[in-house]
């Protein structure tokens, strides 16, 4: 993965909507007060469970005007916008969402401290634009921030966090994307002075809190550009996190983001995902195959589908990339796994992404200027035990059969995807090494204290990089820290079987105690009693003890070792 030292709104030339939501901004947006305005909750947020809220539970998919129309939005073209979902083939398709962006309001709060619906834009509110995308199946999502001014400069939320999750649950509101500019006194449209900005884990869990207590289910979208690296605490807050600057309708664009957001897969799954911004299929330069690229990466990466292109006005070519249901069953997996890079070598990329029943998804990107043939196989992708697999071209439909070879002619810049059944998938036999990442608590797996004394327990902790969270899985089934005279296997303690049994660091002898499956669903599970790696009660605290339960695919019972 690529190193995100400052989010690319702080550095990265902008594109031509973001340049013009920062002029925007400039023009409109009043004097920052030099009072700091009070937080519901004051300090660095605590460690939170996972948000609970019930949504997402696989990757969010709809639209948001942002795109296409910048500050142009109106009631008309969301009531417009939801119809066209509603008629040619998306809603069908899994599209649920129709979200509002930045500019649907005054500039300034009613007597109340309330938001006020601009009435020019929207004359019936938002609660009678919910009222009529709601009549039509489909759920309405509105657009906030948590600092004092929306990146085009309207009132943001920044301690009014109660109030304004109160009147979006009135107006039913069923999504909220949560901007990051003006995030306190001394700060401009996306940078602060030295200490003045409050921590945006802060000012997020605020509103999440704000959010539940309305009693009203609202998927809470974090959209502070990969800032803060939400994706190690963004489960306990959001239910999707941005982990890049803004998109921008071009191949070079997209091609950034997914390598920023494709080596972050260990953190995402069901109602917590990486968030690469939304889909630019069917805008500015993008060729069909570029979009087709965009939306078989998405899709295999689990990321949100929201699309941002006039759909009322869409191509038939822009309407059969954003409707393949082949490819949005990839992304709408249950078993909510986000793919992995297999191999990449010479801008020729293959992706892995293994799917609820056995199947994988296999992506071919082809990220050069010419075609050229991409070979991968079945081993590669976690397959065995078959002598022959079944190939489907997920653009086509076509159907053809390997003894394990998996390749195609991929044009330049394009994407062909496989699904691939037959056989076993997982199994972990092979040697990998790395970060034993907790999914659940986005933390790693760690020897207290960089312990090398037997019989120590390991817990969670942030992750670091350092020895004592570096894990190997070998041919033997263990999974060995340290290295040399130091080495240690992680062991089921004294041979217990029951759930509850604490698991140690032990030198390696053998044991079935001390084997382990590495499992496509996230599970790791003991050789020799069948229970699970588990978070002791699910905590995503630092400290938190590992030990053996009774599998039962909760998020604590899921790793990532990479």
């Amino acid at each position: 993965m690529s190193l995100i030292l400052f989010p690319a709104r702080r550095w990265s030339p902008p594109s031509p909507r973001t340049a013009f939501r920062r002029l925007l901004a400039l023009v409109c947006s009043l004097v920052l007060s030099a009072v700091a305005v009070p937080l519901l909750a004051l300090g660095a947020a605590a460690p939170a469970a996972a948000l609970g809220n019930g949504l997402a539970l696989t990757p969010q998919m709809g639209f948001n005007d942002w795109n296409a129309y910048g500050c142009n939005v109106s009631e008309s073209l969301i009531k417009s916008t939801a119809q066209a979902m509603h008629s040619n083939g998306m809603q069908a398709a899994g599209y649920t969402y129709v979200n509002i962006d930045d500019c649907w309001m005054t500039h300034s709060r009613d007597s109340s401290g309330r938001l006020v619906p601009d009435p020019s834009k929207f004359p019936d509110g938002i609660k009678g634009t919910a009222d009529y995308v709601h009549s039509l199946g489909l759920k309405l999502g509105i657009y906030e921030d948590a600092g004092l001014q929306t990146c085009g400069g309207y009132p943001g939320s920044l301690g009014h966090e109660s109030t304004d999750a109160q009147s979006f649950a009135s107006w039913g509101v069923d999504y909220l994307k949560y901007d990051n500019c003006y995030a306190g006194p001394g700060c401009a449209l996306n940078s602060c002075s030295n200490g003045s900005e409050t921590p945006a884990q802060t000012r997020y869990t605020v509103m999440r809190d704000a959010l539940a207590s309305t009693g009203r289910p609202i998927l809470f979208s974090l959209c502070n550009w990969g800032q803060d690296n939400p994706w190690s605490w963004g489960a306990g807050v959001g239910n999707s996190w941005r982990t890049t600057g803004d998109i921008n309708a071009s191949f070079s664009s997209m091609l950034s983001i997914f390598h920023s957001n494709v080596g972050l897969a260990s953190y995402a799954g069901p109602g917590h995902w990486n968030d690469p911004d939304m889909l630019e299929v069917g805008n500015g330069s993008l060729t069909v195959t570029e979009a087709r690229s965009e939306f078989s990466l998405w899709s295999e990466m689990a990321a949100p589908l929201i699309a941002g292109t006039n759909i009322a006005s869409a191509s038939a070519a822009t309407l059969a990339t954003l409707t393949n249901t082949r490819v949005i069953a990839v992304d709408q997996d249950s078993l909510g796994r986000q793919g992995t890079m297999v191999s990449s070598s010479g801008g020729l990329d293959v992706l892995a992404k293994p799917l609820a029943g056995g199947d994988v998804s296999v992506a071919l990107f082809n990220e050069t200027g010419s075609t050229a043939t991409i070979t991968t196989n079945a081993a590669a992708i976690g397959k065995s035990g078959a002598s022959s697999y079944t190939l489907t071209d997920l653009w086509s439909g076509a159907v053809s059969a390997t003894s394990g070879a998996i390749s195609a002619s991929v044009p330049a810049h394009g994407t062909v995807m496989y699904r691939v059944a037959g056989g076993t998938t997982g199994g972990g036999t092979g040697t990998a090494t790395g970060a034993l990442h907790a999914v659940g608590a986005g933390k790693c797996l760690d020897v207290p204290n960089s312990s090398t004394t037997a019989g120590t327990q390991p817990q969670i902790w942030d992750c670091n990089g350092q020895a004592n969270q570096t894990w190997t899985s070998n041919s033997a089934h263990q999974l060995t820290v340290y290295s040399g005279g130091s080495q240690l296997c992680l062991d089921a303690y004294n041979n217990q079987t029951t759930a509850g049994t604490k698991v140690v660091t032990w030198p390696c002898n053998g044991g079935l105690n001390q084997q382990w499956t590495l499992n496509s669903s996230g599970a790791i599970t003991s050789a020799q009693s069948g229970l699970c790696l588990d978070v002791t009660g699910g905590s995503t605290a630092n400290g938190a003890l590992a030990e053996l339960w009774t599998c039962n695919g909760q998020p604590n019972q899921r790793w990532s070792l990479n």
